[in-house]
């Protein structure tokens, strides 16, 4: 059975999510706070670390600092999990060493799928690494060794671009130069059809990764980029980040994550398009892009109809018509390209 440590001052937060946690069949142990969180990761050495970060005592950041010093609970997987949603805080997180970061509210979906693929993460990792190390020895202290640090690469050592909204970024069919990691902005990926209309196949926000095409060869993009607003970018090029992997095996691992929860979404994405109702399938797509674009999911979203229709699968007169009806049962707000959720739950249960 697999033993978590679930470390959170929050007395029913903590003790709802250990009974969820439990009813899935993992061993819980808990803790009030950082100082109590840190002594029983070493008195039990869990198989994962789940871990607020505003917190009396020793807060969460502090927290992983100590847990990282000491050999015994340096190499616990460590999932943050807090309110706060700000990328400095995000980055600050996993800049210390944080394997993943969930946000509150949070689903129990969302907290055992992030368990069950760091845990399996740490699995692959433990198999691809040689029993006692001699290369990690003589390892170089600058190595790229998690996805964070790659960003941290682009940061450091790439080319700056910005582009205006609505402008393109690359075209499908030309030469794959550049791999990017947005610093700001949302970015979406497209294609034309034969009958001339749009398919989205992919959103990105801020410290989101896109452009590869090909961990082997260099080919031609699949798809189109757009700003959907003013955006910057950092990029390295193809031929340094194929080196990058070629050096670093671990980053292929976590790169390997990253592209399978591309493809679920793809996936339900396209299960939605295929079998989801017109009202469904517009709800759907309006809470995907306030999750992408927003802050707060209740922020207001500046989207384009035929944008939002495109990722819907459905025709722009269509969704006008849907959302007038969303207007009318107060679930939405909208003001030109503007729209407002005045209902996330009820959006979120459309059928």
């Amino acid at each position: 059975m697999t033993n978590v440590l679930l470390i959170e001052d929050d007395t029913v937060l903590r003790e709802n999510t250990a009974e969820l946690l439990e009813l899935s069949n993992y061993k819980v142990v808990t803790a009030s706070n950082g100082k109590l969180g840190l002594a029983k990761a070493k008195e039990k050495l869990p198989d994962i670390i789940i871990c607020d970060i505003m917190m009396p005592e020793l807060d969460g950041y502090d927290t992983l600092k100590l847990l990282s010093q000491d050999h015994a609970t340096k190499y616990i997987p460590f999932i943050f999990l807090s309110a706060k949603t700000e990328h400095k805080d995000v980055r600050k997180g996993m800049n210390l060493g944080a394997d993943d970061y969930i946000t509150k509210p949070f689903t129990e979906d969302e907290l055992i799928s992030a368990i069950e693929s760091r845990l399996a993460k740490t699995a692959l990792l433990k198999e691809a690494k040689d029993d006692t190390t001699e290369s990690e020895t003589n390892e170089p202290i600058n190595s790229i060794k998690t996805l964070n640090d790659l960003k941290n690469f682009f940061e450091d050592n790439g080319t700056d671009f910005t582009f205006e909204k609505d402008h393109i970024i690359y075209r499908e069919g030309t030469h794959s130069n550049y791999i990017y990691l947005i610093n700001k902005g949302i970015v979406k990926c497209h294609q034309i059809d034969e009958q001339g209309k749009e398919l989205v196949t992919g959103l990105y926000k801020e410290d989101d990764l896109f452009g590869y095409t090909s961990f082997t060869d260099n080919q031609p993009h699949k798809e189109t980029a757009t700003a959907i607003e003013d955006t910057t970018l950092t990029g390295i090029s193809t031929i340094q980040f194929n080196s990058i992997l070629d050096d670093n095996p671990k980053i292929a691992l976590e790169l390997i994550q990253l592209l399978s929860d591309d493809l679920l979404v793809i996936k339900n994405q396209l299960l939605e398009m295929a079998y989801g109702s017109v009202n469904k399938k517009t709800a759907t797509t309006i809470l995907k892009f306030a999750e992408k674009i927003n802050r707060k999911p209740e922020d207001p979203i500046n989207i384009s109809r035929s944008d939002l229709a495109s990722v819907a699968g459905i025709a722009t007169e269509t969704l006008i018509r849907t959302l007038t009806s969303f207007k009318k049962q107060g679930l939405i707000e909208g003001d030109g390209r503007n729209i407002k959720i005045l209902d996330i739950e009820k959006l979120k249960h459309i059928q």
